[in-house]
């Protein structure tokens, strides 16, 4: 199968009423590294939630084939790891290691299991000498790599970022950036930094309130001034 996520006529209003999605239909291929942005409150926040169930909408989600439903959340979770916006809110335990851990436990490894998949986990991530820290005492830089190790120790297929630069400094930016073009998993990254779009994703996808208005490739939407413009994108 080429497309690893297919979503169809998705639609999704808050309890308040707002539309936040309206019809949203996307198809994500294999080892694809997308750029979702917008201006605040175009949706795409919204729309990464839908990806393995934080919220449903109204349409269908196929991930890797398999439609997204609430009897296989389980099956679907393990494939599509979300990266919060903040790490504070996936670094909850006293050590990193504990924190790494806690997925594979949680999917009911053995002991030396759970140990292998955290240490490939901090490898990937280039903070192996970090198992016994305490995440709290992190810098940011370094509390967004443990944070996408939290994910990784449960070796999805698919990698979901919010807004994955907001408040580094530019060292630790730069150092996210070249990690994430190493991953090789398929990516879909919300955010509003159109230079980590062009160069780390070969694809964007443009939203405005609820709705796809662009999609193609990265060099040419993001060098678009009048496209960016129209969209409170530059």
């Amino acid at each position: 199968m080429d497309n690893i996520i297919e979503i169809d006529n998705l639609s999704f209003h808050y309890p308040d009423g707002k539309m936040a999605l309206k019809g949203i239909s996307l198809k994500v291929r294999h080892g694809e590294k997308i750029a979702l942005v917008g201006a605040n409150g175009a949706g795409k926040s919204t729309l990464l939630l839908h990806l393995n169930g934080i919220l449903e909408g109204m349409g269908q989600i196929f991930i890797n084939g398999m439609e997204l439903k609430k009897d296989n959340l389980g099956q679907i979770r393990g494939l599509v790891g979300i990266v919060f916006q903040n790490p504070d809110d996936q670094l909850f335990s006293p050590t990193v290691f504990e924190d790494v851990a806690y997925g594979p436990i949680y999917q009911g490894y053995d002991k030396k299991t759970v140990e292998g998949k955290v240490d490939q986990a901090l490898a990937a991530v280039h903070m192996t000498d970090f198992v016994n820290r305490i995440p709290y005492h992190l810098s940011g830089g370094e509390k967004k790599r443990i944070a996408i190790a939290t994910v990784l120790s449960m070796q999805p297929q698919i990698l979901v970022f919010d807004e994955p630069t907001s408040g580094l400094d530019p060292r630790a930016r730069r150092e996210l950036i070249e990690l994430l073009l190493e991953l090789p998993q398929t990516m879909l990254i919300a955010t509003h930094d159109l230079r980590l779009a062009e160069v780390l994703t070969s694809r964007t996808v443009i939203l405005d309130q609820g709705s796809i208005v662009a999609d193609g490739p990265s060099t040419t939407l993001l060098n678009d001034r009048e496209l960016l413009k129209t969209y409170g994108l530059w």
